[in-house]
């Protein structure tokens, strides 16, 4: 997955308040049941030392039901706070797995990737002949993301084969084409405007062909069609829901094999220059030179609980203590490696995926994929 989501707190120093909360809530006292889950939340991080302000948005946060703009229900929910403020609030569309409360010089991020996912953003194009309505779904959102009309007449074909009738049938084709790329610029604009990562075009298959015909070849590639759905009322939404949810996890996969391939091609080369590394020492110096293209992280390997240390800015982060004064950190402070490592990866503009139960496991449970080669040194 892009780590564009971790912005709002790589850059910030803690200490953090990371909170992993069950809010499944549906019970007669679902109102009483948050308001205990939000004080045990708070009570827990007053235990660990955190300040009385960032309790206190904590617990003000939990027991505020949903947030604007959140249009799917939602089981699970991420919260970061530091200096009495909720810098994210993330929703999962489960419980998740790894529940608790922490307080710590980084935010606890591994268990969040986990949750999460690949959980890639699919544009929804509903398209007739006049025009379309774009929806951007995941597995928390569905918002509506604009709509575009395009000319209205004449856009019905007759049966008629007289001249008048063929003259008026050309211009019926001329205002489809016409539709057809004015719907395909609006589209691409859509997906750089929202970085999504896919398209999936519902409606008549002659008018998704038409569109998909014109997006540009960067977006064919990764645009997929539905026979279900449309901007019709009643149109068939039970089966789009599914075809949205085969293209989604098919991509994830994708994802997932394409950088398992890559880690294991740099593995095993032998010319002397690796384009992957594994173990923490060389995953750091890695992450601080900003040569991280894409971590490799399994939770239960055994050096993603490591200790390692750490300073206020991302890049400050080594394998031992001492080696902080170096990085301009006299006072560095122990954190885990995956949480450190993520959080130096974000910053520096990388990717991340989540290894389970694979025998292309990175030594240790850490790996990456490099942005360039380097030496191999023994």
């Amino acid at each position: 997955m892009r780590l564009s989501l971790l912005q709002p707190i790589v850059e910030r120093p803690g200490p953090w308040a990371s909170v992993y909360a069950d809010v499944t809530h549906d019970t007669e006292d679902a109102a009483k049941q948050q308001e205990l889950a939000a004080r045990s939340a708070a009570d827990q991080l007053s235990a660990l030392g955190a300040d009385e302000a960032t309790c206190r948005a904590v617990h003000d946060c939990l027991v505020t039901p949903d947030r604007p703009g959140q249009s799917l229900a939602h089981s699970g929910r991420a919260v970061f706070a530091t200096g009495g403020e909720v810098v994210l609030d993330t929703p999962l569309a489960g419980p998740p797995t790894d529940r608790g409360v922490t307080w710590s010089p980084v935010p606890r991020l591994a268990p969040l990737l986990d949750a999460l996912g690949e959980n890639p953003v699919c544009l929804v194009v509903y398209v007739d002949r006049t025009g379309a309505d774009f929806e951007l779904r995941s597995d928390t959102t569905r918002d509506s993301a604009g709509q575009i009309s395009g000319e209205t007449y004449p856009v019905h074909r007759t049966a008629s084969s007289d001249w008048s009738e063929r003259h008026f049938q050309l211009k019926v084709e001329n205002t489809w084409e016409q539709n057809a790329g004015e719907i395909a610029d609006a589209v691409a604009q859509a997906v750089e405007h929202s970085g999504a990562d896919l398209i999936l075009l519902a409606g008549d298959a002659r008018e998704r062909r038409s569109v998909r015909d014109r997006l540009p070849e960067q977006l064919r590639a990764v645009a997929y069609e539905s026979e279900h759905g449309g901007r019709a009322e009643g149109a068939d939404s039970t089966r789009l829901e599914r075809d949205i949810a085969q293209v989604r996890a098919a991509l994830e996969v994708e994802h997932t094999e394409d950088v398992i391939q890559r880690f294991q091609a740099g593995s095993g080369r032998s010319n002397g220059e690796a384009d992957v590394t594994s173990g923490v020492p060389n995953l750091i110096e890695a992450a601080r030179e900003h040569r991280i293209d894409t971590l490799l992280i399994c939770p239960d390997g055994g050096d993603a609980g490591r200790e390692v240390w750490v300073g206020p800015e991302p890049d400050q982060l080594a394998a031992r203590g001492s080696e902080m004064q170096y990085l301009g950190e006299v006072h560095p402070e122990p954190a885990r490696a995956d949480d450190a490592l993520l959080r130096a990866a974000a910053a520096g503009g990388a990717q991340a995926v989540v290894l389970h139960h694979t025998d292309a496991m990175p030594p240790g449970g850490l790996g990456a994929v490099l942005r360039w080669s380097t030496p191999v040194t023994h």
